[in-house]
This record gives C-alpha cells, structure tokens and sequence, in this order.
C-alpha cells in the first residue's frame, strides 16, 4: 500500500498535517492550507491562496491566486473564486482591546461567508461575513458583498447589486417568450422560475424535458397539402 498522497502539492506550499485533502486535489505554490481545513476531491487552490482553520470546501472547487479564503467559511461544490478576492470573518475588526493591549482570538467571534453550489465569486471581490452567495450566483469583478446574494442573481458595484440573472452556464438569462415570468439561458436553452423562498431563481427543465418549444415549420408543398 502506497503513502503517496492522491493530490499534488507544488514546492512551496504550505499544507497542515491536520488539514484534509480531497483525491484529485492540486495545491499550488505557495499556497497555505490551515489546521482542520477539509477540502473535497477535485480542488485546486492557486498560488498564494489562503485557506483558513476549519475552513470546509466541497469537491470541484477552484481557489485562484492570492486569494484568502478565512475561517469560518462554506463553499459547496463546484465554487470558484477569483484572483485576490477576500473573504473576511470579523465584524468589528480591531488589532488592539480598548486599553490598547493586543487582542487574541479569543476576543472576538469568527463569522463565515457562505457559498453554495456552482457560486463564482470574481477578482478582487470582497465577502463581507456574515453573508450567503446563493446557489449558481455570480458576483462580479471588484464587488463588495454586504448582503446575501439570491440563487442565480448577477451582482456588482460597491456594495454590491443585482444587474440580471444567470443560468448554469454564467450566461445573462433572457426572459421567457410565452408571457410568463420565467427566464431562459439562451447557451443551454434551460428555464429557470421565481422562487419565493430564496428571492433568486429555481432550474425548472432542462431544454430536454418540458421547455416549450418553436412550432416546426412545415415546407410548402405541406403547406398547401399537396405532395412531390
């Protein structure tokens, strides 16, 4: 029985023994996983990427370079996050107590910033915790996040707002041509519906499945009933 490990760790990086790697995973130059850091199969973590203690990552994430990751964040599967994006974890950052003594990390309580599946977080963007990117959301380039992100809402600015919605793909869905208020992503042809619960949007069918569908044309001879 072999102790190689299943994941690749390029010179450099820095990996706890008591953090966990997922098989297939790739832990780039110096990189930095914490202690209890459990990451899932599939995971790449760029170069000089921070990944925080206890910090829980599903299987198929993508953590681009120089971007920090701190505890006690969340991400789903399939999560991708930008180049020097933030995630922060303190709400009343402080270096010094009132008296000017150094604080430890007993003198504050970590909060975490949530993403679930397939979110993409772009670079430069900044998670202020505690907050939840939804279910295939997109936030853009620079953003500052304040508030929870909807399933598949496209948001940006500072703070950060929705500009539109977007499938699976990251495609800008468009709406629905029956006069409902579906939406549609015009890559996969796949239907998305409000959801109440969340604020954002819910996968209705694949194009597959019970998409309504163009009527097929006939040709003219067809037309007008008569045949070659």
């Amino acid at each position: 029985m072999s102790d190689t490990p299943a994941y690749r760790v390029a010179p450099g990086a820095d990996i706890s023994p008591d953090a966990t790697i997922g098989d297939g995973s790739s832990i780039w130059h110096l990189a930095q996983v914490r202690e209890g850091a459990r990451l899932g199969a599939n995971c790449v973590i760029g170069r000089g990427a921070y990944i925080g203690s206890g910090v829980v990552m599903g299987a198929g994430c993508k953590i681009q370079n120089y971007a920090l990751v701190y505890e006690p964040a969340e991400l789903a599967d399939g999560v991708f996050v930008g180049p020097a994006a933030v995630f922060t974890n303190d709400h009343f950052p402080r270096a010094v107590a009132p008296d000017l003594t150094p604080k430890s990390a007993s003198d504050w309580d970590a909060v975490g910033v949530t993403c679930e599946t397939g979110a993409s977080i772009g670079a430069r963007a900044v998670c202020v915790a505690p907050v939840t990117i939804g279910t295939w959301a997109m936030v853009a380039a620079g953003a500052t996040v304040v508030h929870d992100v909807p399933p598949h809402a496209l948001v940006a600015g500072v703070p950060a707002r929705r500009l539109a919605w977007v499938g699976r793909s990251g495609q800008k869905l468009t709406p629905a041509a029956d006069g409902t208020d579906a939406w549609v992503c015009p890559t996969t042809g796949e239907w998305y519906v409000p959801d109440d619960s969340t604020g954002g949007l819910l996968l209705a069918s694949s194009p597959q499945a019970d998409a309504p569908r163009p009527a097929e044309l006939l040709d003219s001879d067809e037309q007008d009933g008569t045949s070659a």
